[in-house]
Formats: C-alpha cells, sequence, structure tokens
C-alpha cells in the first residue's frame, strides 16, 4: 500500500472493509477523468448488500436461476483455503485464477510383511503407499513403485483404520476430501524418507508380477501427485528411462541399497498396442529417438507426448478382460473396478499452484454448496448459440470461448464469508463475487433513477423510489417485455414505465470489453447467466466481447519490484492524457496478445501532436496566401479522395476496435497524405482542402486524441464541443484515382534512382572522369505488353481462375507455357516474368493481370511534369509512348512500369551577382542553356541556391556594355544603373565552343557577356 502512496496513518483504517469503498472509488474516477475517458457517471454503484438496490437486484437474479433449475445443491470438489475456511473462487486468488481440481485415481500398493524398521510399530496395521495417476487402465502394467530418496513422506491413519504413505502436501489435501475422521486433520504416525523404505515388497492391484519393489527415482517433485509413482515401463518412456539405468548400473542399486532381485527380474509387460509403436510403445520410441538415460529430460518429454497422446486416441488393449477395446474406452471402465475392489479412491487436487488472497496454499475440499450447474446440456446448447450470434473480434477469443464452453461444469456460487449479497433462500451464505456480476449490466440502464448517482444507493433518487419498493414483480417488469404492470407496487405507473423504457433503450450489451483471462470465468459466465434470464429472447444477449490482453511497459513485464511500473496518473503526468492515450492506441491491437506500451513511442506521439498543432497556427495565419477557385487540379482531386478513403478505412478500424490500426490510417496515414499534397501541388494548396483536412483530422484523431482535438476544434472557428459533432460521411472513393496517384508516386521514385546510378555509378574505372549530372530526360509509357507477355498474362489469368483462385506449380505453368510458339524464343525470360506477375497478384489482386490500365498513365505524368522534374533535379521532362523509343525502349517498357532515358544537355556558365548592400545574397555560378527563359534560370537559381526562396521575387538584369559593365564601380545608391532588366519574352541563346551567351528578344539579338546581375524584391 505504500508503494501506492497510501499515506502510513490511512493503512490501519483498511483493517475495516467498508473503509475500501470509501478510499479507492473516487481516487479511481479522479485518474480517470484526468485521462478524459467519457463516462456517464450517475450509473456508477457498489455491487454489495452496501447497496440495498444492487442487492436486490441479484436476489431477484438468483432467485430466478434457481426456479430454473440453474443453482443445486450438494457436494462437490473445489478449491479451498484452509486458512478462509471457504472455497476460494477465481477472484478470492492471489495466484492460480482459472485453475480447477484435478481427479486422480489413487492407487493402493499394499505393504508386504515384515515392515522396514521405521513402520515395524505398524506391523498390526495395513499400509499402502498411495501413487495418484491419470492413467489407471495402464495398472496391468507395473514392474515396481517409484520414491524420491530424500523426500519426506508421511504414514497416516484414515477413518477406516488403513495406514496410507504419501507426501504431507497430498495427505493435507486427502484431509478436507473425506479421508479422515476430522476434516482438515491429518493422524500422522510416522515420519520417514523415501530412502527408509527404499526396497519394501509390496502387492500391486491389476500388475502380473505378484511381488513388486520401492525403487529409487530422482525426478520425482513434491508439489505434484502424492510423491509416490507407480512404473510402467511398456507406456511411460521415464518409467523405461529409469529402470534401464537401475539395470545398468550396479552402483547406482548398491548406493540406494536395491538388491538385484528388486529389479533385474522385471521386465515391460505388453499391455497396449499402439500403431506404429506395437506393444511396447515407450521401448519403441525411447530407441528411435536414442534416449540413452533418464537424465535425456527433453527427449523424454517429446517421447512422452507422442506415446500418450496416440496411445490415448488409438491405443487397443491386450489384457484378456478388455482384450480389443480403445484405451478411451476402458480408462473409465479400469477405475470403477479397482474403486468397486477397493484397490483404489478418488483424489482430487489443484491443477497448478493456488495462492488465496490471504496468502494461503489452496487445495481441494469436498464440500455442501450451491452451485450454478454450468455444462447442463440445454444450458450449454443455448449459450453456445449466443456466442456463435456474438461478434469476438478474433478467431482465438472465439477458440478459447468453446474451449472453456467444453470444459466448463459446475461452479460454486456461495461463499461463508466476505462482501456480497446473501443467498435469498439460504442466508448463512454468501453469493461468490463472480456470480453475481453477470448480468450487472441490465442494472446500468436504471442505476441513474434509482440512486441518484449516489455510488452506496443510500440516497433516494430522481423516482423517490425505495430499495423495499423493488420488489420482484417489480424487476420483472422492467426486464421482460412480457410481464405486465405489477398491481400492488408502490411504484406509479410512470416510474415503472421509466424504468423499463431505459432498460430496452439501451439493451442488450452492445460490446463488452474484458480481460483475456477472464474468458474461463467471468465472460463465459456473463453469457450464460444471459441465456438464463432471457433464454427465448436472443435480443437481450450479448452482442460482442473484446478481450485485451496485459500491458506490458517498454517490451517488459510490469513489475514493482524491477521498477518497470507507471501507474495511469503518472503516465498522464509524464505524457499528458493525450500522449497517453495515443501511445496506448499504438500499443497493440490483438485481442490475445499482451499490448506494449512504450515510453519512446509516447515521446514520439506527443512530438507528432504537437507540430500538427503547429502547423494548424501556421495555416491560419497563411490562410489568405492559399489558392482559392475550383477544385480541380490532378493533386486536388487525388488529395479528396485520399481524405475520402482515410475516413471510411479509419471508421471501419475503429468499428473493429482496431485502435492501432486506426491510428495509423487515421492519424499517420492521414497526415501522410497531407504531406504528399503539400509536395506535389506545385500550383499551390487550396484553401478549403487544407481546412477540410483539418476539420476530418481533428475528428477521426478525436475518439483518441480528444483534448486536442477539441483545441484545434475551436481553433478554426467550430461552435459547440467536438464530441457532439457527427462523424463525417463520404462518399464512395475513386480506387483508380488513388492507384493512379501510387503508380505517380512508384515511379518519381524509380527515376530518382535511375538518375542517381547514373549520376553515381557503383563500378567506374580507374582515371575516367565522373560521369556528368543528367538535366533532361524523357518517360516512355507503353500502351500495351510486348506480345509474348501480353500471351504469358492471358495465359496466368485463364490458369488462375482455372485453379480456384491460385496458381498452379511453377512446374504446371512451365509445361503450359513451352507449348506456345510465340513464347519458345523468350523462354529464358519467361519464368522471370512469370514470378514478377505471381508477385504483383498477391499484392495488387487479379487486376495486376489485365493487359492495360485502368487509368491513362500519360496524363497522370503529364499532369504532373512539373514535380517530376524537381523531384529527379532536372531541367526537363518530356513523356513519350514506347513506340517512339528504340528497340530496348520497346522490350523494356510495359504499362504501369514506364522506362526512362536521361542525358546531358550542354550549357555555358554565367556568374550571377547581387549588388544589393547588405542583403546577405552572394555571388554563384550558374549553367545557361539552349533556349532558357527567364522563368527557367530563376527556377533555376532557387533550386541551386536556397537562400532565394521565391522565383517570382527575382529580377535580372544585363549589362548594357557587357565588356565595361563588370569592370565598373558598382553605385550602391543605384544598383540597376547601366544595367537592362531580362524581359519575360527573352530567349537566351548559347555558344558552347566559345563560351558565349546572347539573348533574342523580337528578332533582335544581344550579347549578354559573363555576367549576370539579380535583384530580391
Amino acid at each position: 500500500m505504500e508503494s501506492l502512496g497510501i499515506p502510513a496513518e490511512e493503512i490501519p483504517k483498511f483493517a475495516d472493509a467498508m473503509y475500501w469503498f470509501e478510499y479507492f472509488p473516487p481516487r479511481a474516477k479522479e485518474d480517470l477523468r484526468s485521462m478524459g475517458i467519457k463516462v456517464d457517471w450517475r450509473r456508477t454503484f457498489y455491487t454489495t448488500d452496501v447497496n440495498p438496490f444492487y442487492d436486490s437486484f441479484v436476489r431477484w437474479q438468483f432467485l430466478h436461476l434457481k426456479e430454473g433449475n440453474k443453482i443445486k445443491f450438494g457436494k462437490r470438489y473445489t478449491i479451498y483455503s484452509p486458512k478462509d475456511g471457504q472455497p476460494c473462487m477465481d477472484h478470492d486468488r492471489q495466484t492460480g485464477e482459472g485453475v480447477g481440481p484435478q481427479e486422480y485415481t489413487l492407487i493402493k500398493m499394499k505393504a508386504n510383511k515384515p515392515y522396514p524398521e521405521k513402520l515395524k510399530h505398524l506391523s498390526d496395521k495395513d499400509i499402502f503407499l498411495v501413487a495418484a495417476t491419470l492413467r489407471p487402465e495402464t495398472m496391468y502394467g507395473q514392474t515396481n513403485c517409484w520414491l524420491h530418496p530424500d523426500i519426506k513422506y508421511i504414514a497416516y491413519k484414515t477413518k477406516d483404520g488403513e495406514v496410507f504413505i504419501s507426501t504431507k502436501r497430498a495427505a493435507c489435501n486427502m484431509s478436507f476430501q473425506g479421508f479422515f475422521k476430522e476434516e482438515g486433520k491429518v493422524d500422522v504416525v510416522a515420519n520417514i524418507t523415501g530412502q527408509d523404505i527404499m526396497g519394501m515388497a509390496l502387492s500391486a492391484p491389476l500388475t502380473s508380477y505378484k511381488v513388486i519393489y520401492t525403487l529409487p527415482m530422482l525426478t520425482i517433485k513434491e508439489d505434484k501427485g502424492s510423491g509416490v509413482v507407480t512404473s510402467v515401463p511398456s507406456d511411460s518412456p521415464d518409467d523405461f528411462a529409469a529402470l534401464r539405468d537401475l539395470k545398468k548400473k550396479a552402483a547406482f542399486r548398491e548406493k540406494f541399497g536395491v538388491a538385484d532381485h528388486m529389479v533385474l527380474p522385471f521386465e515391460p509387460v505388453p499391455i497396449i498396442d499402439v500403431p506404429s509403436f506395437g506393444n511396447l510403445s515407450a521401448v519403441t520410441v525411447c530407441e528411435q529417438m536414442k534416449i540413452q538415460s533418464q537424465n535425456d529430460k527433453i527427449q523424454l518429454q517429446e517421447a512422452k507426448e507422442k506415446v500418450y497422446l496416440k496411445g490415448f486416441y488409438d491405443g487397443v488393449m491386450l489384457v484378456d478382460e478388455y482384450k480389443g477395446q480403445k484405451v478411451q474406452d476402458v480408462k473409465k471402465l479400469v477405475q470403477k473396478k479397482m474403486y468397486d475392489s477397493k484397490e483404489a479412491c478418488k483424489y482430487m487436487e489443484p491443477e497448478r499452484k493456488v495462492t488465496s488472497r490471504s496468502g494461503d496454499k489452496c487445495v481441494v475440499a469436498l464440500c455442501d454448496q450451491w452451485f450454478l450447474d454450468y455444462g447442463e446440456e440445454k444450458w450449454k446448447a443455448l449459450t453456445t448459440k449466443a456466442l456463435e450470434n456474438a461478434n469476438t473480434y478474433c478467431d482465438e477469443t472465439r477458440k478459447n470461448f468453446l474451449a472453456t464452453l467444453d470444459w466448463l461444469r459446475e461452479h460454486a456460487c456461495s461463499r461463508s464469508y466476505g462482501l456480497g449479497s446473501r443467498v435469498p433462500w439460504d442466508e448463512q451464505y454468501l453469493i461468490e463475487s463472480l456470480s453475481d456480476s453477470t448480468i450487472y449490466m441490465a442494472y446500468y440502464t436504471v442505476a441513474h433513477l434509482l440512486q441518484g448517482g449516489v455510488i452506496n444507493g443510500q440516497t433516494i433518487g430522481p423516482l423517490g423510489i425505495k430499495p423495499e419498493d423493488m420488489t420482484r414483480s417489480v424487476w420483472d417488469y422492467i426486464f421482460f417485455s412480457n410481464t405486465k404492470l405489477p398491481s400492488k407496487s408502490k411504484i406509479s405507473k410512470k416510474s415503472l414505465n421509466k424504468l423499463r423504457q431505459e432498460f430496452q433503450y439501451w439493451y442488450p450489451v452492445d460490446l463488452r470489453v474484458s480481460g483475456k483471462d477472464l474468458v474461463p470465468n467471468h465472460l463465459t459466465y456473463f453469457l450464460y447467466n444471459h441465456c438464463a434470464i432471457w433464454p427465448d429472447n436472443p435480443g437481450r444477449w450479448p452482442q460482442s466481447i473484446r478481450t485485451n490482453g496485459h500491458l506490458m511497459l517498454n517490451n517488459e513485464k510490469m513489475s514493482k519490484s524491477t521498477g518497470n511500473f507507471l501507474t495511469l496518473q503518472q503516465a498522464i503526468d509524464k505524457f499528458s492524457a493525450d500522449g497517453m492515450r495515443l501511445a496506448l492506441a499504438d500499443s497493440g491491437d490483438t485481442p490475445v496478445e499482451d499490448a506494449n506500451f512504450v515510453e519512446s513511442m509516447a515521446d514520439a506521439g506527443i512530438l507528432r501532436l504537437y507540430t500538427f498543432l503547429d502547423w494548424v497556427k501556421e495555416m491560419l495565419e497563411l490562410k489568405s496566401t492559399l489558392r482559392t477557385g475550383p477544385i480541380d487540379s490532378y493533386n486536388d482531386r487525388v488529395f479528396v479522395q485520399e481524405m475520402n478513403k482515410g475516413i471510411m478505412t479509419t471508421d471501419s478500424n475503429y468499428e473493429k476496435m482496431l485502435f492501432k490500426e486506426a491510428l495509423k490510417t487515421g492519424f499517420y496515414e492521414f497526415q501522410a497524405s497531407r504531406d504528399k499534397y503539400r509536395e506535389l501541388a506545385m500550383e499551390g494548396m487550396h484553401h478549403d482542402l487544407i481546412f477540410r483536412f483539418i476539420e476530418m483530422q481533428a475528428l477521426i484523431l478525436s475518439p483518441i486524441c480528444p483534448h486536442l482535438c477539441e483545441h484545434i476544434w475551436g481553433l478554426i472557428g467550430k461552435k459547440g464541443s467536438i464530441m457532439k459533432a457527427s462523424w463525417p460521411t463520404v462518399s464512395e472513393v475513386d480506387e483508380v484515382l488513388i492507384r493512379s496517384s501510387e503508380y505517380l508516386m512508384d515511379s518519381a521514385h524509380d527515376f530518382r534512382l535511375r538518375v542517381k546510378n547514373i549520376a553515381q555509378p557503383q563500378k567506374q574505372k580507374k582515371g575516367m572522369p565522373p560521369p556528368q549530372k543528367p538535366t533532361h530526360g524523357t518517360i516512355y509509357v507503353a500502351k500495351t505488353f510486348p506480345p509474348w507477355q501480353s500471351t504469358i498474362l492471358s495465359k496466368l489469368k485463364q490458369m488462375y481462375q482455372a485453379n480456384n483462385g491460385t496458381f498452379p506449380e511453377n512446374k504446371e505453368i512451365v509445361n503450359q507455357l513451352k507449348t506456345i510458339d510465340t513464347l519458345k524464343k523468350y523462354m529464358k525470360k519467361v519464368m522471370p516474368f512469370v514470378q514478377q506477375s505471381k508477385e504483383n497478384v498477391a499484392v495488387n489482386g487479379m487486376r495486376a493481370l489485365d493487359l492495360e490500365l485502368d487509368f491513362d498513365e500519360k496524363k497522370v505524368l503529364e499532369d504532373n511534369l512539373e514535380y517530376l522534374t524537381q523531384t529527379v533535379d532536372l531541367e526537363g521532362l518530356e513523356v513519350k509512348f514506347s513506340e517512339e523509343g528504340d528497340a530496348k525502349v520497346k522490350e523494356e517498357c510495359c504499362p504501369g512500369k514506364p522506362y526512362s532515358t536521361y542525358y546531358t544537355q550542354p550549357s555555358v556558365s554565367v556568374t550571377m551577382v547581387n549588388p544589393q548592400p547588405g542583403s546577405g545574397f552572394f555571388s554563384f555560378s550558374l549553367p545557361i542553356m539552349q533556349h532558357d527563359t527567364l522563368p527557367k534560370i530563376t527556377h533555376r537559381m532557387c533550386k541551386q541556391e536556397r537562400t532565394i526562396k521565391n522565383p517570382n521575387k527575382v529580377t535580372l538584369y544585363y549589362y548594357d556594355n557587357p565588356e565595361l559593365g563588370p569592370r565598373s564601380m558598382p553605385r550602391y545608391d543605384q544598383p540597376t544603373a547601366g544595367k537592362t532588366s531580362v524581359p519575360m519574352n527573352g530567349i537566351f541563346n548559347i555558344d558552347v565552343n566559345n563560351k558565349i551567351v546572347t539573348m533574342t528578344q523580337n528578332g533582335s539579338s544581344k550579347s549578354i557577356g559573363t555576367q549576370l546581375v539579380y535583384i530580391i524584391e
């Protein structure tokens, strides 16, 4: 408690159970409010009899379950805490949630007289070594009994006067299962070790050996079974390996005082025939796997799994009494036979270790209990139907539910003390906490009207109803639509109808979210009990259940002891509410796997959110400079469609509870679409589209980051809260347009790589000058595939459709293609093209086999020629059909895969001088190319000199006297004196050989010289 920050003076108060109610709920509420969670707090309530309204609701529910024969009474085995003196259900456990009782057959192996020295004082008693086994049908093959020499065992007297020997832990379990005169009391008559009774002669049930002996096995553990193990080497790899070791190693026998006659005469007994393993399956598998000794633990575990699984399902008995019968059919028969003959008895213990919240090691006890008869066939069938109708969001979750329905049986629903409501018809018992929390969602619908927002229900709510007025007939009227108005109720008709209306409006449960570890208990009970209360009304059954894994922190399990721990409030203080929520959404979507909260991702997320907010503010300042008018450019239309697609996809992800995916599509990819639009819109971004983007981004991100989105909502002038805004609606998405944009971006990437490879070749001969950087290029697009490729695509499409949507094996594809005459001279290229086509289908679906694109790729490239020219850092690009190219172009170019060639256009360099005093602009050399114009030169200047931002702000001047002008003393008060501005219609010409630049205007030519002057406005 101190680690939770609870003051030391507060801690003693928690000895009073009621103080927990006072302390934690308001603090939990405060933490949840600080993260911005949206809750109708009027509907909060205590789920114990402290709240009289809820207590009345639970009693009503249990009376219906009892009348429907869903609750029964009797002795049953249950996990039990001796310290607490009552059953320990899942929510009462510190460890071992979901663990149930495991049934064993307790084999009684009678000790032969004379007894060993430590047991001689019991010579007048029958002594039995008791071994807990899961395989009673194998007792026909016993050859010995295993004990651990160093384990402490006890001998104890049962209520029948017999003496059993086992571990103390096993005896403790038995003491709560009717083995002794007094529950919980073990009558110990001797304390011994395994070595004290090593080599003791026994008479074991069913085995063909009249006498067997206790022998040493060092792998026995105290925490499972009774510590006494029967040995069946014919069908147990562990037993066979251990017996073989004893036979081979005389020194090992001598060490533990085991005589040769106790070991050497004993051989595995064939009792079960297992297909492919024979009648000595353990021997066969150990030899096949070359297992040398009992120390080969990994191999023995694998061998054990093989033998046990195949033996149980496929094994056939060889012993006379059951000869020819399946092992799985005989198991219960053999068990009953030994029970009837008093050679064995039933024994139960927890499947795994269970610790109660009081720190007690739990046992299995045979208790008088009220229990819910889960697993009853009709009830189970109804619940299975409810599961079929429910959305579980994940096949793994559904499989876990089905597995639980398969094994789940009676569940104890009563306990002796604690918090909760009393069993209505037997008030000495309380209703166990998992049992009274199965349909409380129905109570949510009316809680605010009954309790008025007071959590403990001690105040009369807005309808003025008292707890005692909530009779069974009133609850029936609220929850059952075919029930008539109660005739004797003190509640007005108007109030009763209001309560019923609230329930009918809100129910059924649309979504239940809980931990994956609650599938084997609470969530399955949740389904069962809804079906029990509303058996004839599937419209009241749960509609969907979403499970979550646990939360890791920085790829590791959260642990206070290691310091890898973060509370909700600490995370909010560290990362802000929205920063934490974004990192939570990004932590994982898989319902059955643990999510991973990564602090570095939270930091990066906060930076992204801040950057978005900063950009919004920037757009508000620059809104008057944004383009207006028609929204009809290619990139305008693409941006609209990408926003629409992002909204639709994000909506779908939210519906599927995939918050990581929703964050990806609704924030990261949505922002990337904006970034692409900003990069491609050479004509400038459109005002209306930018502010539509901001509005849509705020809306679709608001479920994850509501505070930031609320702030942005106000910044852009929206009235009211974003929480009350409608989800954006969009028309059908133009997928073809989006694909054309993806084609553009992929092509641009390919063009950049090709230019880079030309300018910076990986292999270059020594002494050779570096290649010139290309200045211009030609992009070729194909109207159709080359004939041989068209033939392959058509054939592949035919094979794909004929093979039910998959491609046949490559061998079959080759066999079919090599029969086509037109392909014979291309056979070396055929299979690489086939493989590439198959990969394209895997990514893009069947349209990858189409012979033509569904958009005009030439027009797409031409509409974005300015962007392409800029992104590949060239002076000029043109687009042509592949028919205009050479043979290589025609061969390499195909629809969707443009081919580009590049070349370097000659130029003459001139010096660009800026005479503006204190401007910060310097002189630099700039290439001038044939037929350059003023816009081309100013754009080239901006591209080369990053300090020059806007080409429209640049004015160029040439010297009136190109010889003397550059040599004259500049006049800072008149920087353009002796110079003339370059006109818009001026055309530059170059003489590369003589390094001369001239300018032509209206038919007259003017020498420019070696310098130009530029002025920045």
